[in-house]
This record gives structure tokens, sequence and C-alpha cells, in this order.
């Protein structure tokens, strides 16, 4: 964000553009890695965790070297990336230099984890109670993403505990009509179907619990059947023929393409012939002339058990901690493929198969995270309003629009309250900012840690009244000030007094407790970080907190430190930093204060 170089270069696109806009930006190479595998004697090679813009790009490239421009496509083969399927599959043929050898299987980067604060669990629970049973989920990389699959693992397993909490939060009664309407708080008996641009560990941690679960298929008339709780999964009913048939899905009389729609999903069974009018079972024979009324009651002989081919999650591209590869890697063939990669045209977007896409996203909760909101419901998620880019938008616009395209999603904005502490703490709710992601016009749910404001359809006073009610505390009367002063609320209006206590307490004070019984850990689903790192980066982070905050304290405390003995329990902390037997000033200075750090974070 400090970098100027990077900051004058940034190049501003949405994920579903970012191909287009690198084509005309003169991209011609693409440098992919891959996993491989055999299929059908044949080896083949998959994107796996990069199909989100190189599908999409290498379908450019081809263009451009039809048109006699020069492009190349370099893959390098890595035996540690789990194989994965969907679209991923490529052959080699499309790949122009192809690197492989035992020197490409270094270890996949893994990106540590962040650490779960007891805001973002609050967070979490709120999200958990607007997600419907069968229905389809988004959510994000990090700290929130991680919060809001730890509430809902404790919805599932924990259910008792759980409601129980939100009572104590009071979130059940104070948005029942919400969650009836919107949400659900029960067990996950259908499951979740994912649809992500990343498909990172929070789903990984999900499919592990057995929330991740709903199956959806690449066929309209089967998926109409399946939602319509005419046809499941595991279950194909006696009269599946009969149902394709009066929806024109198949012909009366079966043709070819009828009975390889039929065998590809497992509708009839494994191993059957289709020639010349008739479906061969090895010696029995039947008539696919299905006008007949006892044709059809005897091809039902020929019925499988279960639906082939379904998919848990739709996703684009995937990072994660070592035990996120690990679990890919474990699996059978047959079990990875329920996971499905495909580019950010598909993924992120309904053009181009809009009636299954909305078929298969029913119920969809599509979440994501903002910096800042204002009071209207707009939200500034990727720049500050000095025009300084702080991350690039990636599929936000996407969500937003397909949250708002189809007739029964929610698009959930989750907002931390406040940043900063001491004299540097702000609200990251504001009467107006510089720069949106997300405008307010498209404004619909965004969650606090102290709250749920449902911003939909609302005129703006309401909406600020909402997003007051969930902002804290410490800011709420200059909020409210300001709305009055720009005639935007009543003058007469007044915050109600059970939002007049938003503050930490307020939710530290319910979550507390349970965290002796294991609820609410900083890294609920494990981490790669060992206990010493831990402690570590914390007391780092609580040190950065104190500079910003209480700059005196930390003088204060770092005066104090230079003064005294180095203890003994820190020598561990300091050769993990190199600082044990310092070589500069600077050196010894930085080993003080990393004593300091651990001192002040109570960690010796």
């Amino acid at each position: 964000m400090k970098t100027p170089e990077a900051q004058q270069n940034h190049l501003g696109s949405n994920y579903t553009h970012v191909v287009r806009d690198a084509i005309n930006f003169g991209i011609n190479v693409i440098g992919l890695l891959l996993a491989s595998n055999e299929i059908n004697g044949k080896k083949m090679y998959s994107l796996a965790c990069n199909t989100d813009i190189t599908l999409q790009a290498m379908a450019e490239l081809k263009k451009l070297r039809a048109a006699g421009k020069n492009v190349a496509v370099v893959g390098e083969v890595n035996s540690n990336m789990p194989f994965m399927y969907g679209d991923a599959v490529i052959e080699g043929r499309e790949v122009d230099i192809l690197l492989e050898g035992p020197q490409y299987n270094y270890q996949l980067f893994g990106p540590p984890k962040d650490a779960v604060a007891l805001k973002d669990h609050m967070i979490g629970l709120h999200v958990s109670s607007l997600i419907k049973d069968g229905g389809t989920i988004q959510v994000g990389i990090g700290s929130l993403g991680d919060a809001i699959v730890a509430g809902l693992a404790m919805r599932n397993d924990h259910h008792d505990t759980y409601l129980e909490v939100m009572e104590k939060a009071g979130v059940l009664k104070r948005y029942e009509s919400l969650i009836k309407e919107y949400g659900d708080t029960g067990h996950f008996n259908q499951g979740l179907y994912g649809s992500s641009e990343m498909f990172v560990d929070a789903f990984m941690q999900m499919y592990k619990k057995k929330i991740l679960k709903r199956k959806v298929f690449d066929s309209i008339p089967l998926m109409k059947l399946v939602n319509a709780g005419k046809l499941a999964a595991d279950n194909i009913p006696k009269d599946i023929i009969d149902q394709l048939i009066s929806m024109k899905a198949i012909h009366e009389k079966l043709e070819e393409d009828d009975f390889n729609f039929l065998t590809e999903f497992g509708i009839l069974k494994k191993g059957l012939e289709f020639k010349k009018g008739t479906i061969s079972d090895g010696a029995a024979k039947y008539s696919t002339d299905l006008s007949d009324d006892n044709n059809r009651k005897e091809i039902r002989k020929l019925l499988g058990k279960e639906l082939l081919g379904g998919k848990v999650i739709l996703g684009a591209f995937f990072i994660g901690p070592r035990d996120f590869y690990n679990s890919l890697n474990a699996m059978s063939e047959e079990e990875r493929q329920l996971f499905g990669m495909s580019g950010v045209e598909k993924v992120n977007q309904l053009y181009g198969g809009e009636e299954l896409r909305a078929l298969q996203r029913k119920n969809g909760r599509f979440v994501n995270a903002g910096m800042i909101a204002n009071l209207f419901g707009a939200v500034a998620s990727d720049q500050l309003e000095d025009g300084r880019v702080v991350s690039g938008i990636g599929g936000q616009y996407n969500f937003v629009s397909m949250a708002h395209a189809l007739p029964d999603a929610r698009l959930i904005m989750m907002i931390r309250s406040t940043r900063g502490s001491g004299k540097t703490l702000k609200s990251n709710i504001v009467f107006s900012y510089g720069h949106c992601s997300v405008p307010k016009h498209l404004r619909d749910i965004i969650v606090t840690e102290y709250g749920i404001a449902d911003l939909r359809g609302k005129p703006d006073k309401d909406v600020i009244m909402e997003m007051i009610k969930v902002s804290d505390s410490r800011f709420q009367d200059e909020l409210l000030a300001q709305a009055k002063k720009a005639k935007k609320v009543p003058q007469h209006y007044e915050i109600p007094e059970e939002c007049r206590h938003n503050l930490p307490g307020k939710y530290e004070s319910v979550l507390k407790p349970y965290q002796a019984e294991g609820y609410f850990q900083p890294f609920p689903f494990g981490t790669d970080l060992t206990d010493d790192e831990i402690a570590l980066g914390g007391s780092l982070k609580a040190m950065k907190a104190l500079a910003q905050g209480t700059p005196l304290k930390l003088v204060s405390g770092l005066l104090t430190e230079l003064v005294r003995p180095i203890p003994k329990k820190a020598a561990r902390y300091l050769e993990m930093m190199e600082l044990a037997k310092p070589g500069s000033v600077k050196e010894k200075l930085l080993r003080k204060m990393v004593v300091f750090a651990l001192r002040n974070h109570k960690k010796l």
C-alpha cells in the first residue's frame, strides 16, 4: 500500500474481466502449475489450482496464434499438486513448453492462517444464522471465512450449545423474522453446495464436517427434479424415466443421445449397450420404444442406484495450508471428482448458462468482506478514499450482481465495526466516504460483530437507522448527529436502548466462557504454525497495536527494557528471529523490542 510503483501501476479489473484487460495490455505468455494423471491409458494434465483465468487466457492466446502473433503457454508439473477434475483437465498438446521432473516437485506454498479474534467469531455467528440448509454458500479466505465455518460447524455438531450462545447474544430474538425468512439455525440435513471463486480450507472443513454435501448436476431437467424433491442424488425413483419423458428431457423412443445422457448421470446402470433400437444388458435385451407401457416397466430393471457426476463445489482456484493439499491428495479419484474446477467466467457469473446455474445456486448466500461502509449501505473493499489501493477487487462485483439477479439469493457483506485501538480507534461505519466498491443501490445485508443490518428495499432513513444499530456505540452519537444535520433521518429519532451498548465487552462476555469448552478458538481448524510462532506473532501484533494506540506506553516500556537482562525464556524466540547473537547495534535494539513484545503480551 505504501509502494509508489505498485500504486501507480495497479490495473483495476473485475475478476471476470482480467483476461480481456491482460490481452489488451499485451500479455502473450502464461505459466501454469499442473498436476498429471493417467486417464483411460492416456497421460492427462490438470490445471488444478489455477483454472480461474487460465482456461480463458489459453483460448485467447490460441486466437492470437492463429492471427500470426507469437505466444507461448508454459506448464510446470508438480507431483504434489492434487489432480482436479471438471474443466481443469487438459491434454499436453495445449501446452507449448512442459517442465517435468523431480526438481519441480517442491512443497506447495501454504499461507499461514490468520487468527480468528472473538470479534470475528461474533460476525461468523451472525452470518451462520442466515445460511439455509439445502442452499449455496460462497465465502472467502481469511479469519472471517474460518469464523463463518466455525459457526456453521457449531450449529450442526453442537446444536444445543449453538442455540444457547445465540440466545444469550440476543441474535435469535432480535432477528427472528429475518432468520425465519432467509436463514436457518437447524442441522444441515440436505447440506450446502459451494459456488466460490476461492476453494479454500473453509470449504474443506465444511466438507469434513458433512456440511458441504449437497450435490448439483450439469443438467437442467435433473436439477429441476432435484430442487422439486422428486429426485435425490442417492435415490433414483422408479418413475424417473416417465418424469423425464413428460419433461421432454428425453424422447419417448430413446435415441443414442438419450441413452448416453441416462448412463452418464447413472439413471441407467453401468455396463449397458445401445444398438439398433435396443438396450443390451448381457444377454437380455430391452426395447427403447417407451410409448409402450410394458417396455417402460421393463426398463426399470436397468435403473441405477444413485446419480453420477455430482459436484459439492465449483471453484476457480484454490490455496490453503499443507493439510488442505494433503486432504485432496489422500482422496480417491472418485471422491476428488466431487470438487469441480472451472474458470471465473463460469464460477462467478450466470451469463452463458443462466437457467442451469440459477437452479444449481438456489438460496445462494454470497458472503464477502469489506473495509468500510457508509450509513447509506455503500461499501469500500479495495481502495482508500485518497486513491491508494489496498487489494484487488477480485470477484466481489460478480457476487454482488448474482445476489441481486437470483430470486432467492442474498449478499452478505461483513464489516468489522472498528479498526485501531486507543487513541487511533476509528469507526469502520462512517457517514460518507470518498470511495465505494459496492454502491448504495446494490446494498443488501451488512453484518458486524454487533448485529445484522438488512438494507435491501429500504428507504435511506431506515438504512441509516439500521447501520447505526450495528455500529460501535462510541461512534453512534456522532453518526446520528451527522445524519440529522443532513436531514436524512427524523430529528426526533433516538437509537434504541438495546443497541446503545455495542462495545467489545458485549460479545466478549457471551463468548469467553465457552472458550474453556473448546469453542471460539483463535485457530478453530488448526494451523501449520507452532505454538512458539503463534506466541511470537501475537506478541508482535500486540506491540504494533500499542504503537498505534498508546505510543507513550510503548516508548516507556522499551526504555525500561533497555536496562533489563534478557530472560532465558526468550532464547527460543530470539533464535527464531535470528537475534540470539546480535551483530550490530540495530540487531541489539531489535532483540530488546522482541523481548518487550513478548513480555508485554505475557509470554515471558
